[in-house]
């Protein structure tokens, strides 16, 4: 298995690393990596990555059988072999825009609590899909609320339960059509807040800020009909 650095530490931006293989379709297998591969809605990180004698340009990382994580370079060039010591440099920026939209993405979950259909991250923008019949009647009370809340600057970190515990607490999961990933023994969840009641607390595998002031300034933009029952909330960086 590869060892998810940005589960320890969401800051680490660089690592050497030991290529352990590569995949039929030119992806780079290593032992650790500070790349998040695509999923849960937030896309994988790019960046670069060098060894003796070479160097490429990554342009995500993806999940692989066994728990692996492959860098999936842009050009299809000659990949560093087996045993390299590989160091790891991720698009820093790219990657920090993604970490404060998800967190703003959770916060959008506290403003509107409803059940989520689906959501997408982004380095610009963000959105939520919610199970809502009708359309919010104040956007700019709704973005009071994601302000404030951001405002508040309060920690954001994570901890971990067992399987168990969650299946016993089916309330802290916000998704209606994807489950936590189960069936390690644990599971992973993101708070928000302190205290025994937080702000927010649930399962999420994806990187975020250390306080919600780092969020920055967001809006909701638009709001989009999805069908019958769903609407698509969509959020923006406006600094």
């Amino acid at each position: 298995m590869t060892q998810l650095l940005f589960r320890e530490d969401a800051y680490l931006q660089q690592v050497d690393s030991r290529v352990t293989g590569h995949t039929p379709e030119g992806g780079i297998l290593i032992d650790q990596t500070v790349f998040y591969p695509t999923g849960g809605g937030q896309p994988g990180d790019c960046g670069w990555v060098e060894w003796a004698g070479g160097r490429l340009t990554i342009a995500t990382a993806v999940k692989v059988e066994g728990g692996q994580v492959a860098l999936v370079p842009s050009e299809p060039l000659a990949l560093p072999p087996v045993g390299a010591v590989l160091a790891q440099r991720l698009d820093w920026t790219r990657r920090h825009r993604h970490m404060r939209m998800h967190t703003a993405l959770h916060l959008l979950s506290v403003v509107i609590p409803l059940p989520v259909t689906g959501g997408q991250i982004g380095a610009e923008r963000g959105r939520l899909d919610f199970a809502m019949p009708e359309p919010p009647a104040d956007v700019e009370r709704l973005n009071a609320a994601l302000h404030a809340l951001v405002d508040r600057d309060v920690p954001v970190w994570d901890e971990w339960i067992t399987d168990e515990a969650l299946l016993a607490n089916p309330g802290l999961v916000k998704t209606m059509s994807v489950m936590p990933p189960m069936g390690q023994g644990r599971v992973r969840l993101v708070r928000i807040g302190q205290g025994e009641a937080p702000i927010d607390l649930q399962p999420c595998g994806g990187t975020h800020v250390a306080r919600t002031g780092e969020v920055g300034r967001v809006e909701i933009i638009k709001i989009e009909n999805k069908g019958r029952q769903n609407r698509r909330v969509s959020l923006s960086f406006s600094a």
